[in-house]
């Protein structure tokens, strides 16, 4: 998955537009333009598409990590200057504060299911033993449990009267 790709969807998983998209980034300690943004979020094939970068997914996952969970005490931290999907895939659960039953129902909610241990692997640090490297397929139906769960909830409409 590129990075334009996840931040595509997590646009789309929460109903963000522009403005909110901008106010992340700030959110992070970074301004950027709506032409920044739309240019990020166009398909590759689009005129005028642009390729986010690792520093900029990431500085777009602390403002989401912020804006759902609060600015912590302290310095903040830096953004990443390299991303892997083990990275994404820890800043989206911390962003949604979201324990490991629960990681583990979202995937369910994409009809893919792994063990509490396989995903504990991906969380743990790159030299440790039991490191398991996140592959894009995880994060992709990870991401679809997102819109299965956070999408699909905003779309509910309430019956007219």
């Amino acid at each position: 998955m590129t990075n334009n790709d996840i931040m595509r969807r997590i646009r789309y998983i929460f109903d963000f537009n522009d403005s909110k998209m901008m106010d992340l980034f700030a959110a992070a300690g970074q301004q950027v333009t709506r032409e920044q943004v739309s240019a990020w979020l166009k398909r590759e094939e689009d005129p005028g598409y642009e390729k986010c970068r690792d520093r900029q997914l990431a500085i777009f996952l602390n403002g989401l990590i912020i804006d759902k969970r609060g600015k912590r005490e302290g310095p903040q931290p830096e953004p990443e200057r390299r991303l892997n999907n083990n990275i994404i895939f820890m800043k989206l659960k911390i962003a949604l504060n979201l324990k490991a039953e629960e990681v583990l129902e979202v995937l369910r909610l994409a009809e893919f299911c792994i063990s509490k241990h396989e995903l504990s692997a991906f969380f743990r640090r790159p030299g440790h033993k039991q490191y398991r490297d996140c592959q894009d397929q995880i994060l992709r139906n990870f991401l679809k449990g997102m819109q299965l769960k956070y999408r699909d909830n905003l779309d509910v409409k309430t019956p007219q009267k």
